[in-house]
């Protein structure tokens, strides 16, 4: 049997309560144990914490085969090493092999755990580890404050195409067996082999600016993977659909400029069965005769809360939140970009917009945005 075992503490100095910190939509701990569960070579996860608020978030993810548990609080303290708290467990689960998962690697994957498997059932190997090769040249100082090179003859400095580099724990997972573990009191011994993972994966998550990095990281990973099916697509009005300027006549009579391209992506979008609709804090007549001439069956106005009426909208399709795309431009809109399933913000948008959003447009609103996400949800549809 094999077990992934992830523990995580409530008590992190740097980060307060950074194992359920949301980045890229999710609590920090909830990207490794998907990993951990979406691998074949894993049977069982359990997440070993000392918080009942991390408890209570983990077991809300809904995960089969995940088992959340409680720690010690010597080994949940801040001297305690990780081995402390793999023996503690050890002693208490039955198990053959046990793959120590970092919840500080959220870039970690499926595919990387089982493919440490499968160098962990190479002939001999008793223990894997996952790496980053590096092409760094490293030096050491000696008592004298000499430096030396550690990796390199700088009198021949290899050209990067010449030089193999090495590698680098990054801390993202360790596999090995029960009696390994018991026997030597390590997450390493014997025969070790080393899996290597993408260069992104060298940075793990210890320090504040560690997670400016990452999440910047996970957000070009997101943008550069297949979205969600979607089945509804909702935006908000000024800014989005317009330039978010504000016109008058000389009677006082206001204005607003739509895009015809726009136009046509919503109608594109609804000719491939793809429930559209408006959602906006404005409460204008105007808009209202916008939705009507695209035919959007979703236009609601003076909405408050957002989030709620997306929800709500969503239930009465029976659909979930994964299979909607919005797209926002200002802080009212923050919140349904980070629950939907692809979260969209225009080119000129708040900057705090488009750091959630899964997907920033090349186009201002009013000027093709809308256009622009259409085209690319109806190419993930194959339209």
């Amino acid at each position: 049997m094999n077990v992934a075992f992830i523990p995580v503490r409530g008590g992190s100095k740097s980060i307060p309560l950074k194992n359920i910190k949301v980045i890229n939509k999710k609590p920090l701990v909830y990207w490794t144990v998907k990993a951990a569960v979406e691998s074949k070579n894993i049977d069982k996860v359990y997440v070993a914490t000392d918080s009942p608020v991390i408890k209570e978030t983990v077991e809300k993810f809904e995960f089969d085969k995940v088992e959340v548990i409680g720690r010690s609080a010597e080994s949940a303290s801040d001297t305690a090493s990780t081995e402390f708290a793999m023996l503690e467990f050890a002693n208490q689960h039955e198990f053959d092999n046990i793959v120590l998962v970092q919840a500080t690697s959220p870039l970690l994957t499926a595919a990387d755990i089982d493919g440490g498997f499968e160098l962990y059932h190479q002939e001999g190997t008793d223990s894997v580890l996952s790496a980053v090769r590096q092409y760094r040249f490293n030096w050491q100082v000696d008592k004298d404050g000499f430096a030396a090179p550690i990796n390199y003859d700088f009198y021949h400095r290899p050209r990067r195409q010449e030089f193999d580099g090495y590698l680098t724990e990054n801390g993202a997972f360790y596999i090995t067996s029960k009696e390994r573990l018991l026997k030597y009191e390590c997450r390493l011994s014997g025969n070790v082999r080393a899996y290597e993972m993408s260069e992104d994966t060298f940075f793990e998550i210890d320090e504040p600016s560690d997670w400016v990095i990452i999440e910047q990281l996970m957000k070009r990973h997101a943008q550069s993977m297949k979205m969600p099916k979607i089945k509804m697509f909702l935006t908000d009005c000024d800014g989005c659909l317009t330039d978010a300027g504000m016109y008058y006549t000389e009677k006082g009579d206001e204005l607003k400029k739509f895009s015809t391209r726009d136009g046509m992506g919503i109608a594109r979008m609804r000719d491939a069965g793809i429930i559209t609709g408006i959602v906006t804090s404005e409460n204008v007549e105007m808009v209202k005769r916008r939705g009507a001439k695209l035919q959007m069956p979703e236009v609601h106005l003076g909405v408050k809360n957002k989030l709620e009426k997306v929800t709500e909208i969503a239930a009465k399709y029976n659909i979930s939140l994964d299979e909607i795309a919005y797209v926002g431009d200002d802080i009212n809109d923050l919140e349904v970009i980070k629950k939907v399933g692809f979260g969209c913000s225009v080119n000129d948008a708040m900057q705090c917009v488009k750091d959630a959003a899964d997907y920033v447009s090349e186009y201002n609103g009013g000027n093709g945005a809308i256009r622009d996400i259409a085209e690319k949800i109806l190419a993930n549809a194959g339209e």
